[in-house]
């Protein structure tokens, strides 16, 4: 009887903590964060996306993303090699045009190990609380000392900021 008991509750227990376990179709990562970063100074956007390591990665992992092209045409693709000690992942976006506020934009990252296989996809959206409009066309500086951009800043002291008019509504 007390074999029994030992048994069953040994059972139970076990049955319990398997159901604690991560499933496998999630994958070695979650999403941690996803923001707009927009730099005035050298007047870009861009997106970034990290990612928290969960569970051990395999050697030679790539991340591949792609972003959405706020401007139009085809996804913006990066792909990234992910080395098994990162803990966090860091995916930022070639630089971008026409980003609009409180519009969501999709982002699909997958991880491939060595030999191509998917190990984990995710599906996201960034929205940006502001508008690219906030940012000049042109870079305000120049140079690795930050010298002002003569583009912008003109020598009879007007300042041309600029304006892209060829982003879609």
């Amino acid at each position: 009887m007390i074999i029994r008991t030992i048994l069953l509750t040994a059972t139970i227990a076990g049955l319990a903590l398997g159901g604690c376990q991560r499933k496998d179709d999630e994958g070695p990562t979650q999403l941690s964060g996803r923001l707009f970063i927009f730099n005035y100074r050298v007047a870009t956007a861009s997106y970034m996306i990290t990612l928290k390591k969960i569970a051990p990665i395999p050697e030679g992992t790539t991340a591949v993303a792609e972003f959405e092209n706020p401007a139009g045409g085809d996804p913006l693709v990066v792909r990234q090699k992910i080395y098994t000690f990162w803990d966090k992942i860091t995916l930022e976006s070639p630089d971008l045009r026409c980003v609009r506020k409180d519009r969501p934009y999709s982002v699909s990252i997958k991880l491939v190990d060595a030999s191509d296989k998917t190990i984990q996809t995710i599906k996201t959206e960034v929205k940006s609380d502001l508008d690219q409009t906030v940012l000049p066309t042109k870079p305000l500086v120049v140079g690795p000392v930050y010298t002002a951009n003569p583009d912008v800043f003109k020598s009879d002291g007007s300042i041309d900021y600029g304006h892209d008019a060829a982003c879609p509504a």
